[in-house]
């Protein structure tokens, strides 16, 4: 996984603001990216609390057209940037030069503690005001080595989904940017808020930031949902042992043939892919309960607290005591919603 640095669980307001999200679009606006950052940060969903308010802005307030051919219409300017709490860069075109408006407030906005991030070929912007010099960052991959060749101060990274640096944070293409934007959301709000909008959203399971990238290269991924009754059986069972060799038995395959699969259809191996479903039930257990980490670890199959601790420190960072410490009673659930 990639780790990011110690963030509050909270916007800068306090207990009672709601994070301020803005997204600096330019023309040509790039639409799914900023479609990523609109369904995380910008939807209201019954039942889950809203932490985020969304807006876009652009270098000046009018319209903006898009690579889809259509226009947005930006009401604000980039004095919107002055109360972000976190920036969007939703992709940018590659050969654009950044104006030096826009250099500047993302400078100012950086300065003063705003988290920036770039979606895909945002990348480019951030990298444009310095702020990802002897840094990692990552871009769509066939990007990489432009990128690269633009930038040599930044350590591009194109093997992986997204890196996040706690202040700065980049995500390769398309998907990718619905990754770490979840990802976000875990980081401030914890693993259940994050995977309760995921599962309203109909997306996958949380994708670690090191995952690697589908390129030209890597095998396509499978269009056939063999794995789907796999993948609900193991997690339904993550309190008990599960063996990748039970796994490929329960699919009818070779143990290689089942880590074939699982690298082409989820980009991870079985072992890696159970362990994270592992971590992250942990995390729920620690936002949503009072039991001891003992009783964590039982529940979700790391067999004791020793385990569950080194498994979790390798993953997240930290201690599970840290982390309850942290998001415990951060985000409530509403009664009869806690399986939403």
């Amino acid at each position: 996984m990639i780790k990011s640095s110690s963030r509050t669980a909270v916007p800068p307001g306090g207990e009672g603001a709601r994070h301020q999200v803005v997204a600096l679009v330019h023309a040509p606006q790039p639409t799914f990216e900023l479609g990523c950052a609109a369904e995380v940060f910008g939807t209201r969903r019954p039942g889950l609390p809203a932490y985020y308010d969304f807006r876009i802005c652009a270098l000046r307030p009018g319209s903006v057209a898009t690579t889809a051919g259509y226009t947005l219409h930006a009401t604000a300017g980039l004095s919107a940037l002055d109360e972000a709490d976190t920036v969007v860069v939703p992709g940018w075109a590659p050969d654009a030069p950044l104006p030096e408006a826009i250099h500047g407030a993302l400078r100012a906005a950086h300065r003063r503690g705003a988290r920036l991030i770039g979606l895909c070929s945002g990348a480019y912007a951030l990298a444009a005001t310095g702020v990802l010099d002897g840094r990692r960052a990552t871009t769509h991959w066939n990007r990489a080595a432009d990128f690269a060749a633009r930038f040599p101060r930044v350590e591009m990274d194109a093997t992986v989904l997204y890196i996040d640096h706690g202040d700065v944070a980049t995500s390769a293409g398309a998907a990718a940017g619905v990754d770490l934007c979840l990802h976000l959301l875990r980081a401030d709000h914890g693993a259940g808020y994050a995977a309760r909008v995921g599962r309203h959203m109909g997306v996958p399971p949380h994708r670690e930031g090191g995952q690697a990238q589908f390129t030209a290269e890597a095998p396509p991924r499978r269009a056939d949902p063999s794995l789907a009754p796999l993948l609900d059986w193991v997690s339904g069972r993550l309190g008990t042992r599960v063996s990748v060799a039970e796994m490929a038995a329960r699919l009818r395959v070779s143990p290689r043939t089942l880590a074939r699969r699982f690298t082409e259809e989820v980009g991870t191996s079985p072992g890696q892919w159970l362990l994270a479903r592992r971590i992250a039930a942990a995390c729920t257990l620690l936002e949503e309960t009072d039991l001891p980490v003992e009783a964590v670890a039982a529940r979700v199959g790391l067999s004791s607290a020793t385990n569950l601790r080194r498994r979790f420190h390798d993953a997240l960072g930290t201690t599970p005591a840290a982390y309850r410490r942290a998001f415990r009673h951060r985000s409530p659930v509403p009664p009869g919603n806690a399986g939403t």
